[in-house]
């Protein structure tokens, strides 16, 4: 993956995701069913009428879990979105530092960059995203 394509990356996450909900859309959809097992995972918040009405409810939380990072996005305090990218070694987290969206989307595209290397399936899902 060129440096062309991680910019095309982050600008494609970036564009008109002002919620939880609609990264949770992007990563998991176009993502989620292409990446490892586990690697993205949801958290929701479900109502009684969620219950009620059969609805999976609304995200709250995005987790994307790789090797050497964990990146979360949850629902902000007051609305928006809160950014936090996890530093791990042997599977311990060893740092936790909230960040930007921008920051964490940029994180998040070299991350995937680095599993596009090594995983063809990860490449394609990668390609479905941006278009291609």
């Amino acid at each position: 993956m060129g440096e062309l394509d991680f910019h095309l990356l982050v600008a494609a996450l970036r564009t008109d995701r002002a919620d939880v909900e609609s990264y949770h859309r992007v990563l998991s959809d176009t993502l989620g069913s292409a990446l490892p097992p586990g690697m993205v995972e949801v958290s929701r918040r479900r109502t009684f009428a969620d219950r009620v009405a059969g609805r999976d409810g609304q995200a709250v939380s995005v987790r994307v879990t790789t090797p050497d990072r964990v990146l979360v996005l949850s629902a902000g305090r007051h609305g928006g979105v809160a950014a936090e990218l996890h530093q791990v070694v042997r599977g311990v987290v060893i740092s936790r530092k909230e960040t930007t969206v921008d920051d964490w989307l940029a994180a998040l595209a070299q991350e995937l960059a680095k599993l596009a290397e090594r995983d063809a399936r990860a490449r394609d899902a990668l390609s479905r995203l941006l278009g291609g």
